[in-house]
């Protein structure tokens, strides 16, 4: 008997179907997973990128494949199956006819098993032939997936549910501090504007520090619409990033400007960061201002408590 692996079995990932059906969106989707992803290899070498390496791997197989033969690439999935250390899945994917033809027709490609004749008739009998090359494929998948009515982002949650690596990223949170004389940061998706709360730069004894110090702390969570703010700020998050997730955007960022770039941004920043990774989110925090040292200057005394206030 065979002994049982020490680790858990390394997913190998077989896609395969009708042209025009997704095949590439399946592929695309895996890699974002994490997995190595080969588009077509032939078949011969099927073995030999199973055996190189350890990562989680995706093939994509069709009639286009060198060598291509349904019934050996059905030995050489069970081989994969007989072997404990390797998840050996065969993914097929499907199309109603009529839909398969409209896709063809808007990208204006050709079908790679349509003979010469009239566009519409070319496909068809393509199509037709396709399918009866594949049955075999279709008849042993693991799973079948038809794409007619399928939206891609449920395509994508499909394959993430099913497939996805204990170890694979999901959505990726950057979360950016910066000042707004430098400008927006180019990558951006959301940004939150902090000039509204109290400035500590016009306070001598805080301008030195930065929003990772206690004291700027306190002086900025102070402020009556600190708290409000912060409520309101997170619950959008906690609304938004399952939704950008579900979609399948794989990275997101976060942009959060004061004047400086140094104390409240800083702050809210470190915070929200804070909060996420809590919440089970995979968050990079990056503070790009926070180098800069503090801008000389200051108010006179008498005017410290209103600019206190001023953006």
């Amino acid at each position: 008997m065979s002994a049982e692996p020490r680790h858990p079995p390394r997913p190998v990932l077989l896609v395969t179907g009708l042209s025009g059906a997704g095949k590439a969106s399946i592929l695309r989707t895996l890699e974002d997973l994490g997995f190595e992803t080969v588009d077509n290899p032939p078949l011969p070498i099927l073995a030999e990128l199973v055996a190189d390496g350890d990562a989680p791997l995706a093939i994509g197989v069709d009639a286009r494949s060198r060598g291509f033969d349904a019934a050996e690439l059905l030995r050489a999935i069970a081989r994969l199956r007989a072997d404990p250390g390797i998840a050996a899945n065969l993914i097929f994917a499907t199309a109603e006819e009529p839909v398969l033809l409209r896709r063809f027709s808007e990208t204006r490609r050709r079908h790679p098993l349509a003979p010469g004749g009239p566009l519409g008739s070319r496909v068809t009998e393509g199509i037709a032939r396709e399918a009866a090359l594949l049955a075999p494929l279709r008849d042993a998948a693991d799973l079948v997936l038809d794409t007619s009515d399928l939206p891609l982002p449920e395509l994508r949650r499909q394959i993430e549910r099913r497939f996805r690596p204990e170890n694979a990223a999901g959505l990726a949170i950057g979360i950016v501090s910066f000042g707004f004389p430098k400008g927006l940061p180019r990558e951006a998706d959301l940004v939150w504007d902090v000039r509204f709360l109290r400035n500590p730069h016009y306070d001598p004894a805080l301008r030195p520090l930065t929003g990772r110090d206690a004291s700027i702390a306190g002086f900025v969570e102070s402020d009556a619409t600190y708290r409000p703010f912060w409520d309101r700020m997170t619950g959008m998050m906690e609304l938004l990033l399952p939704r950008y997730a579900a979609e399948g955007k794989k990275y997101l960022t976060v942009a959060i400007g004061c004047t400086g770039g140094r104390h409240r941004s800083v702050l809210v920043a470190e915070r929200l960061a804070s909060h996420l990774e809590t919440l089970g989110w995979r968050v990079d925090l990056i503070h790009r201002d926070l180098a800069a040292p503090p801008k000389p200057g200051g108010a006179s005394a008498a005017g410290q408590e209103a600019l206190a206030h001023t953006p």
